[in-house]
C-alpha cells in the first residue's frame, strides 16, 4: 500500500462521523439498484420478454435471431447469459482503472446511469420487439454488474475488519427494503391497471421503466456521500493500460491461492443463486401456471423475509463464523430446489412457502459472502479484487442461465431445468468447506477477526 493510501485510511479511521456519512451513502446504492434486481429481473421482464418472444415465434415456437433457431421460452435465459459475458469483458478494466486512478465514483456513475437508462427503455418493449428487449436487458444487467464491482470495493474503506459482516448485511437489508417498497407499488398498479385506464401490458411496461427511474434517482445519494481515495502517482488512463493492469492483477492473484479458492467456490454456488433469482418467475408462470399477481406477492414475501434473513444471518455469523453460516445456507438452498421440482402446478400456497424459505437464506448468504471476501483482499487492491469477485458474483454467472436455457431447449420442461441447479450448491458447499479462511486472511496481509 502506498504512503498516501495509508495516511488516507488513518484519516478515515480518525473521523468516525465522516465514515458514518459514507456508510449511509454506501447503503443507498443497494437501495437504488436492488429495485432492478427485484422488480425487473426477478418479477416482470422474464415472463414479459418470454411472451413478446412467443408473439414473434413461428408455428413451432421458435424465433430466429441471426438465423439461429431458439425456443421462445429460452430467449430470456440466453439474454441473461449474454449480459454476463459482456460484463466479464468490462469489469476487470473498470476495476483496474479505479485502483490505478483512485476515481471509483465517476466510473460508478457511468455504469449506474447506463443501466438505469437501459432499464427505463424497457418501456418500449411491446408487440414482437423481443430483440430490443433482449438488447436492453443485456445492457442493463451488464451495467448493474460493473457498478456493483465498484460499489463493493468501497466496503474495506468504510468498515473495519470486525464491522464488515454487519455493514455488508445492512447494505443488503437496505436493498431488500427498497425492493419490497417498490413491489408494493407495482402490485397496486398491476392489479388495478384497469382502474387507471391501462392495459396489462402497459402496466408491466410502466413497472419496468419506473425501476430505471428509481435506480437513477437514488444513485445521487451515494454519489454525493462516497469519496474517492488518493493513490500513488503513476499509470495511464488508456484502454491498453487497463488491460496491462488486468494482466498484472491476474498474476498478483496467483500469489494468493486461498483467495482464489474462495472465489472458485463462490463462483459455483452463486451461479446457482443468481440463476434461481432470474428464472424463478419464468418457472412460476410457465411451469406452475401461476398468475403475475401471485409472482409479485411471492417476490414481495422474499424481500420482506430477506431483510430479516440478512440481519439474522449476520448475527449467526458473529456466533458461529461467516464460513459456517454460509455453508448452512447452501444446504438449505439445495433443499429448496429439490422441493421446487415437486411443486404442483396451480398451487400458490406451496410457491409462497418456497419463497419464504428463499427469503430467509438469500440476503444472508450474499451479504456474508461479500464481507468474507473483503477479508481476503490484499490492502490497496480493493477495486481490482472486487472486480474479480463481481465476476464470480454476477459476471461469471453465465453457466447457470445457459444450463437452464439448454435444459428447456432440449426437454421443453422447466422442471428439468430447475433441478439441474442443485449441483451448483452441492459442489459449492464442498469447495467452500475446503477453504481455510483464517489462513487465507493472514496470507492476504489482513488482521484475522476473532471469529470468521
Amino acid at each position: 500500500m502506498s504512503d498516501a493510501e495509508t495516511a488516507d485510511r488513518a484519516a478515515g479511521a480518525a473521523e468516525p462521523s465522516d465514515r458514518r456519512r459514507e456508510r449511509h451513502g454506501w447503503y443507498f446504492y443497494d437501495f437504488a439498484c436492488s429495485v432492478y434486481s427485484t422488480s425487473v429481473l426477478t418479477v416482470f421482464v422474464g415472463p414479459y420478454l418470454t411472451s413478446v418472444a412467443k408473439a414473434a415465434a413461428d408455428a413451432d415456437g421458435f424465433v430466429h435471431p441471426l438465423g439461429i433457431p431458439l425456443r421462445a421460452g429460452s430467449v430470456f435465459a440466453y439474454a441473461v447469459s449474454a449480459s454476463v459475458v459482456l460484463a466479464v469483458l468490462v469489469m476487470p478494466l473498470a476495476g483496474a482503472a479505479a485502483d490505478r486512478t483512485g476515481r471509483k465514483k465517476p466510473l460508478l456513475a457511468v455504469a449506474a446511469y447506463l443501466g438505469a437508462t437501459a432499464t427505463a427503455g424497457l418501456f418500449f418493449l411491446e408487440g414482437d420487439r423481443y430483440l430490443l428487449g433482449a438488447l436492453l436487458l443485456i445492457v442493463a444487467n451488464a451495467s448493474l454488474t460493473v457498478s456493483m464491482a465498484l460499489y463493493n470495493a468501497y466496503l474495506p474503506q468504510i468498515a473495519a475488519p470486525g464491522e464488515r459482516d454487519a455493514v455488508s448485511s445492512r447494505g443488503w437489508a437496505f436493498g431488500y427494503t427498497s425492493g419490497a417498497l417498490v413491489l408494493v407499488l407495482d402490485l397496486a398498479l398491476y392489479t388495478g391497471h384497469a382502474s387507471f385506464g391501462l392495459s396489462e401490458s402497459e402496466a408491466v411496461r410502466i413497472c419496468l421503466a419506473s425501476a430505471g427511474l428509481w435506480w437513477g434517482a437514488f444513485t445521487l445519494v451515494p454519489l454525493r456521500r462516497l469519496r474517492d481515495r488518493r493513490v500513488a502517482p503513476g499509470g495511464e488512463g488508456s484502454v491498453g493500460s487497463g488491460w496491462r493492469q488486468l494482466r498484472a492483477t491476474l498474476r498478483d492473484m496467483r500469489r494468493h491461492p486461498l483467495t482464489l479458492s474462495f472465489l472458485l467456490a463462490y463462483l459455483v454456488y452463486n451461479d446457482g443463486v443468481q440463476t434461481v433469482i432470474s428464472q424463478a418467475s419464468v418457472y412460476g408462470s410457465e411451469e406452475l401456471d401461476l398468475e403475475q399477481t401471485t409472482l409479485i406477492t411471492a417476490v414481495l414475501l422474499v424481500q420482506v423475509l430477506a431483510v430479516a434473513g440478512a440481519l439474522g444471518m449476520g448475527r449467526l455469523a458473529r456466533a458461529y463464523g461467516a464460513q459456517r453460516t454460509i455453508l448452512g445456507s447452501l444446504a438449505v438452498w439445495a433443499l429448496i430446489l429439490a422441493a421446487g421440482y415437486f411443486l404442483p402446478a396451480g398451487a400458490p400456497v406451496w410457491f409462497y412457502a418456497l419463497a419464504a424459505a428463499i427469503g430467509l437464506v438469500l440476503g444472508g448468504s450474499q451479504a456474508l459472502s461479500r464481507s468474507l471476501f473483503s477479508h481476503l483482499v490484499p490492502p490497496g487492491k480493493e477495486a481490482e479484487y472486487f472486480a474479480a469477485y463481481e465476476m464470480s458474483d454476477r459476471g461469471l454467472s453465465w453457466l447457470g442461465p445457459l444450463v437452464f436455457g439448454l435444459a428447456y431447449q432440449v426437454t421443453g420442461s422447466y422442471r428439468d431445468a430447475i433441478i439441474s441447479l442443485v449441483i451448483f450448491f452441492a459442489l459449492g458447499f464442498v469447495l467452500l468447506a475446503r477453504v481455510p479462511v483464517r489462513k487465507a486472511v493472514a496470507e492476504a496481509g489482513n488482521p484475522v477477526p476473532d471469529r470468521i
